[in-house]
């Protein structure tokens, strides 16, 4: 039988930091990936600074930087005015090293991680393995994995579950995924075309307000990337057709006349598991909570918790901590997901959404009130940089 300290299931970029943390105190760590590589994913693109200040104490900000695009100012406009406020996160340069979002595709993280640990020693990194079962014997967990036509139990003291919002650990676990889905569908397209040579006012990373379509442009240093609202009760083979791919361009640029890399349709989910922890298995990023992309905060709250979680495995299997170190992990977690993460992005949507008369203009008086009071702006750009939610989690004792 297989042994290890930890199991890691899943090498997105959520499994593969918190192996790496794991990895780097000298834990004894497999980790699973059920595809046959890192998967090629456009979903999240943004490393928030807080994000950058982790990912550099295991050598990882550096490489990511220098293939990505710093994004220090970010705008919120309005489609119809052309009004715009921009925010600046410069301002920070005085509380991090890293006063920019970094605009990266997620998959380059998980790559740069998976090649990293698959070198070291104390690490097994497996491609095609999948988690099948799990029990817990006195002292640790006994896990079924399928790795082709071979079926293997692995000895473990902890799992880990990084395997995105289908989580089989969840599943295993048990516990409720609590939430609701939002009625649209979100529709993603990517581009190589120069949009900013049309719209020439144009930040790397923009959120364009809209009561009929709201707009996001992104832009990592392949493409730029396009997300928009649609009907939820439209069909995906309508929403990726040409037709529609013209359309959409035809309103953003003036023309349909536009390449696209890569289109994808998703459904939103504003969700969170009851339970992050049951006995010895741990559930941590999209298999512990869901919410939409507006602020590119998924992808980092999750390394947030596997960097905490980490920590206390730590505590527990170098320091003999107790239980009481995972019961901290799930009430850190849990409030600051459920209080900042989950409301922060509820709110992102609400600006971006569907208003008009009166109740749009309070958004908008709303948002330019925070852009002019420098102390208000700078308490918008920690939360944004998701700082104060770090800052609250460590209130939590």
């Amino acid at each position: 039988m297989k042994k290890c300290e930890v199991l890691v299931v899943g090498a997105g970029p959520v499994g593969t930091t918190c192996a790496s943390r794991l990895a780097a105190m000298g834990l004894d760590v497999m980790i699973i990936e059920a595809e046959a590589t890192s998967t090629h994913d456009l979903r999240a693109t943004t490393i928030h600074a807080s994000t950058l200040e982790m990912l550099d104490e295991i050598d990882a900000a550096q490489p990511l930087i220098d293939i990505g695009l710093k994004a220090p100012v970010y705008q919120m406009r309005d489609r119809r005015t052309g009004e715009k406020l921009l925010f600046d996160l410069g301002e920070l340069a005085d509380f991090t090293r890293f006063p920019f979002r970094l605009q990266c595709e997620q998959y380059n993280m998980a790559r740069l991680l998976s090649e990293r640990l698959d070198a070291l020693p104390n690490v097994d990194l497996r491609f095609n393995c999948r988690f099948i079962s799990a029990h817990e014997t006195g002292d640790g967990v006994i896990a079924t994995l399928e790795q082709g036509d071979e079926t293997i139990e692995v000895e473990a003291r902890f799992v880990v579950g990084a395997d995105g919002s289908r989580s089989a650990v969840r599943k295993q676990i048990g516990t409720g995924f609590d939430g609701f889905t939002y009625e649209e569908k979100f529709v993603s397209m990517s581009t190589t075309f120069p949009i900013n040579e049309v719209i020439t006012d144009l930040s790397y990373v923009n959120y364009i307000s809209d009561p009929e379509e709201w707009l996001v442009l992104l832009k990592v240093p392949s493409v730029w990337r396009v997300l928009v609202p649609a009907d939820g009760n439209l069909s995906d083979e309508d929403l990726i057709s040409d037709a529609n791919r013209d359309a959409v361009f035809r309103r953003i640029v003036g023309h349909g006349d536009v390449e696209t890399t890569h289109r994808t349709i998703y459904r939103v989910h504003q969700r969170v598991a009851q339970e992050f922890v049951k006995g010895r298995m741990i559930i941590i990023g999209d298999a512990a909570h869901l919410n939409n992309p507006l602020g590119g905060f998924g992808m980092n709250s999750g390394i947030h918790d596997g960097w905490n979680l980490a920590n206390k495995l730590w505590q527990i299997l170098r320091k003999d901590a107790g239980r009481e170190a995972l019961d901290l992990f799930e009430r850190q977690r849990q409030a600051v997901t459920r209080s900042v993460i989950q409301a922060q992005t509820i709110e992102n949507m609400e600006n971006m959404g569907r208003a008009e008369g009166e109740i749009l203009e309070a958004k908008r008086a709303k948002m330019r009130a925070v852009h002019a009071d420098p102390d208000a702006r700078r308490a918008f750009l920690m939360r944004q940089s998701l700082f104060a939610s770090l800052e609250q989690e460590k209130e939590i004792t």
